[in-house]
């Protein structure tokens, strides 16, 4: 048996092609209605690993699960791109005109919406999932409803293309986090990226000092997301991804944010999917 991994959504979906590309074909698919249900998954020892959304280049950070990975102890060990291609497909021997409902994920409606525009008679319906949507259409032979779903998904669930890539921003991307129950999968050597969460006083300048620290340890910030403490008013979380040529300067700079702010974590240590 391979290696059980969880992912939101069901197989022909965006996170089981992540999934995939990551891991090889040899996985245990164990698919989940929920980002929470992936993290319970990894927390009761029922998958060895998981995929989760955390990023578009479009529509931004996926916020709750920033805290979900924190609140649960769990560590992400690896991260991968995906370019989205948004595919509107049928029940073979359909067309367009026969389409009175369109359903998918509603981000997915939100990335197609110029598309869908000159179709306003079709009724626009929200969904769990863009694949699930694939999966309905074929278990019911249902011929007025067109999904919006990625290419796996018609191959998977024998459906017919009629409209492909009709994402509005062709260069569309998400960014998907590899988690495990326990960090450390990879030599020193072979790390260059991690994300980090801590906490700054209310002084001024708290944060600003945080990051010259961080430019002065030679580390490159990728990305800074703040969150409200919900049992404090007024006071923010920082998420931040870092990369860096050496992990020893890493390592400087872990003694010092250490020291510097509160509840400082490391949430991952990694190796850079994209070209330093």
């Amino acid at each position: 048996m391979g290696l059980k991994v969880a992912i939101q959504g069901i197989k022909g979906s965006n996170h089981h092609q992540v999934a995939r590309e990551f891991f090889g074909d040899d996985i245990e698919l164990k698919e989940c209605l929920s980002f929470d249900a992936i993290i319970e998954h990894l927390c009761n020892g029922l998958v060895d690993k998981g995929i989760m959304a955390i990023e578009n280049s479009i529509a931004g950070s996926i916020i709750p699960n920033y805290n979900l990975v924190y609140h649960n102890n769990i560590h992400i060990i690896g991260e991968h791109y995906l370019s989205i291609h948004h595919n509107l497909m049928v029940l073979k021997g359909c067309s367009l005109e026969d389409v009175s409902e369109v359903h998918t994920h509603p981000m997915a409606l939100l990335q197609c919406k110029e598309f869908l525009k000159s179709y306003p008679h079709i009724k626009l319906v929200e969904s769990a999932d863009t694949a699930e949507t694939a999966k309905r259409i074929n278990d019911g032979q249902l011929t007025n409803i067109a999904a919006i779903a990625p290419k796996m998904a018609a191959d998977l669930y024998n459906l017919e293309i009629i409209a492909p890539e009709i994402q509005t921003i062709k260069n569309n991307a998400t960014r998907f986090i590899v988690l495990k129950k326990k960090n450390k999968v990879l030599p020193k050597e072979e790390i260059n990226k991690a994300s980090l969460r801590f906490i700054t006083d209310h002084k001024r300048g708290s944060l600003a000092t945080v990051l010259n620290v961080m430019s002065d340890c030679n580390l490159n910030l990728t990305k800074i997301q703040s969150l409200p403490i919900i049992e404090t008013p007024w006071k923010y979380a920082f998420f931040v991804d870092v990369t860096f040529d050496e992990y020893t300067n890493f390592s400087k700079a872990k003694s010092l944010l250490q020291i510097m702010s509160e509840d400082f974590r490391v949430l991952g240590e990694y190796k850079n999917a994209l070209l330093l």
